[in-house]
């Protein structure tokens, strides 16, 4: 059977490029199904469909086993630096662009921020997201999300303003060992002087945006926009109407959460939480 897969747009994408000529060329050869293919190419099948219908960026080495395979002498080689700076799918992306110019962000989450998160800490969360994702998949995605990272801690960043949920603090992601370093991770960066932690507690009770995060952007002309995202969608705003709406929502959580030195406080508490048990885990059992 041959694989169809959802509409591309090549003239939009260098990523909708690169998953259209695979198509084309497997199309060509006799109309090769995308299984045939990937086993030529000794290559996921799951993972060659995403990088076809421009899901997932290609990883390296892929261009030249498909060079090989279409005899296609280098097509493949040469779109695979354009396709390998879009890193993010076509829903995310306009919003990712924006977040890389932008001179102010301002954020609720209901875990730790993306910016913030460990190596070990964001593949645990990925795998969680997709637990039925490959391991290149994921190997793909974690880079991105730990290249986004480098405006953080580069030269002239932006201003950062980050509120997380308390829930974020306690709930064990990767286990205890990964908590540790995850929440001292968080501690440096609340020490950096274009960053402000915030912690929304428990105690705030309900809120408005317990259903997902939300995300503003000011941009160099000193407009805004917002991001909503859910566990599975996300959604740009940018009438400024909708924009201000959310600005109100995120002043009433700013109100609502600890004060920075609070937040570092309960941060640290939380660290020492998740300290005392790898103590308790790794102490060894008395002989009877």
């Amino acid at each position: 059977m041959v694989f169809k897969g959802r509409d591309l747009h090549p003239e939009r994408s260098a990523r909708d490029l690169y998953g259209a000529e695979i198509r084309r060329h497997r199309l060509r050869a006799d109309g090769m199904s995308l299984a045939r293919l990937a086993d030529v190419l000794n290559f996921s099948k799951a993972h060659l469909s995403r990088i076809e219908t421009a899901e997932s960026a290609p990883p390296e080495g892929l261009s030249e086993r498909l060079d090989a395979a279409f005899g296609t002498d280098g097509l493949f080689a040469k779109l695979y630096p354009l396709a390998r700076r879009e890193e993010f799918p076509d829903r995310y992306r306009r919003q990712m662009e924006l977040a890389g110019v932008a001179t102010l962000h301002e954020s609720y989450t209901v875990t730790i921020h993306g910016l913030l998160q460990t190596p070990a800490f964001a593949e645990a969360m990925l795998r969680a997201g997709d637990p039925f994702a490959t391991t290149d998949e994921i190997a793909d995605r974690l880079a991105a999300r730990l290249r986004r990272q480098e405006r953080l801690h580069g030269p002239n960043p932006p201003r950062y303003w980050f509120i997380t949920d308390e829930v974020a603090l306690h709930r064990p992601v990767g286990g205890p060992a990964v908590m540790r370093e995850q929440l001292g991770t968080l501690l440096a960066a609340g020490e950096l002087v274009h960053v402000t932690l915030q912690v929304l507690p428990y105690t705030a009770g309900e809120h408005s945006e317990m259903g997902g995060s939300l995300t503003l952007l000011t941009l160099p002309n000193r407009s805004e926009i917002a991001y909503e995202e859910g566990s599975r969608s996300g959604s740009l705003i940018e009438d400024p109407k909708a924009v201000a709406k959310r600005r109100a929502l995120y002043d009433l959580l700013r109100a609502q959460a600890l004060s920075p030195k609070e937040s570092m406080a309960m941060i640290s508490s939380a660290l020492e939480g998740f300290s005392n048990e790898l103590r308790r885990t790794s102490r060894p059992v008395a002989e009877e």
